[in-house]
């Protein structure tokens, strides 16, 4: 109550001074990110009328360009009050840029959201940023191609990732088509795989953990395996991939659930698509979900209305259960505030998933996602890893000596 009446003062000050309190966010994609600040905007404002919002639209890489040459700087103004941070990136920030990031552990009651992601944005028992959508990893299929092979969808459930191949060799047999689309040299697969059995590649003190992880071993089999198999079909980019599936040449998709929208994209294939657990590794402590992708908002420490930009996150983001409804009708946003998913949308079927309500199905699976601490470098070690794969697929190295090289050169990298 303190903080609220805190918060109403601020407001009450500003506007006797005839000054309304502004709050600047720093996001990108106007379709997803930006159009979702800009409703939560506008419930705020509803409420608090006095309050203006500037919602400024950039290209992701411009606002981590801009972000850390402000920060870098040590100049304190010019920053926005909220700025959204792709979850693989947040603890660069945080450990780089130590006291710029608002302290929220006690503005939030962070037990109502999922644990793997409150994990994320923890640095020394303090929690730095509002968890907000999650990327839980389903496993698309197409219910005709499954059938016209003669595979049924009971043999699809809680199965390896070697059960996984042994079914792709039996659609591409039977139908012709392949069991999924995929660049080899992309590491979005590499990081599924490693969080589904609770692993990345630093260990729980930050170091390094490329050459001697036995998870990333398995994960590294399984990319040559698939590689070998040929039930994948190698695609470059975002629009290769997404052709793969809109064309109807794939039989699967293994992602986020934020493809939703580009799947349903292609309404001829309403009614032929379903979504199961994502396969496991056959390894102890290995599940059937995951995540890839994700972000967050976080709170600058230094910025002017600071106090105001807290209390509009706390109110929408962590009270407003019809927000949540809205954004996953309008724009296929899964949030990770756990009591929103309680709410009817989650609960709704999809005529386009044949009735399935996925989103429920998504919301147990993403109970059961492993937390684990991305670190600092993951782009740097998948891209050092994804350098070494061309001379795992030809055999001229082994696994064991493709993760030394590849640890080798990412240490190289980082100067570590």
């Amino acid at each position: 109550m303190r903080k609220v009446l805190f918060v109403l003062l601020i407001l009450s000050v500003l506007v006797s001074l005839g000054v309304a309190a502004k709050v600047t966010i720093w996001c990108w994609d106007p379709n997803f990110n930006v159009a979702i600040m800009q409703e939560a905007a506008e419930r705020y404002k509803a409420m608090h009328p006095d309050v203006e919002f500037e919602i400024v639209s950039m290209a992701k890489a411009d606002v981590e360009q801009k972000l850390n040459t402000i920060l870098a700087s040590g100049v304190k103004k010019g920053l926005p009050e909220i700025v959204l941070i792709e979850d693989y990136n947040a603890q660069k920030y945080l450990q780089s840029y130590p006291g710029s990031f608002a302290d929220l552990t006690k503005k939030f009651n962070f037990k109502e959201f999922s644990p793997y992601k409150v994990k994320l944005m923890t640095l020394n028992g303090k929690v730095y940023g509002v968890p907000f959508d999650s990327g839980v990893a389903g496993w698309f299929y197409r219910r005709d191609y499954f059938k016209e092979a003669g595979i049924d969808e009971s043999e699809l459930r809680n199965i390896t990732w070697d059960k996984f191949i042994e079914l792709g060799k039996i659609v591409k047999e039977k139908t012709g088509k392949y069991m999924m689309a995929g660049d080899p040299y992309d590491g979005g697969l590499m990081r599924i795989l490693l969080q589904s059995a609770g692993s990345w590649y630093f260990d729980k003190n930050g170091k390094p953990y490329i050459k001697d992880n036995p998870v990333l071993k398995e994960a590294v089999r399984l990319y040559k395996e698939i590689q070998d198999s040929g039930i994948s079909k190698e695609v470059s980019g975002w629009n290769e991939w997404v052709a793969a599936f809109n064309n109807g040449d794939v039989a699967s998709v293994i992602t986020g659930v934020w493809i939703v929208g580009s799947i349903k994209a292609e309404k001829s294939q309403s009614g032929k698509w379903g979504v199961l657990p994502i396969p496991r590794l056959n390894l102890p402590g290995a599940v059937n979900a995951s995540n890839l992708g994700g972000s967050s908002w976080y709170v600058l420490e230094h910025s002017e209305n600071k106090d105001v930009a807290i209390d509009f996150l706390r109110e929408i983001y962590a009270k407003d259960v019809d927000f949540y409804q809205k954004i996953l009708i309008e724009r296929g946003a899964v949030g990770s505030w756990i009591p929103a998913q309680n709410g009817p949308a989650y609960r709704e079927p999809d005529p386009f998933f044949g009735y399935q309500r996925i989103y429920l199905d998504f919301t147990d699976w993403m109970d059961k996602i492993p937390p684990v601490d991305y670190g600092i470098f993951t782009y740097e070690a998948d891209a050092a890893l994804m350098g070494v794969m061309p001379d795992v697929y030809n055999g001229n190295l082994t696994i064991e000596k493709a993760l030394e090289m590849a640890e080798k050169q990412f240490l190289n990298t980082i100067g570590y």
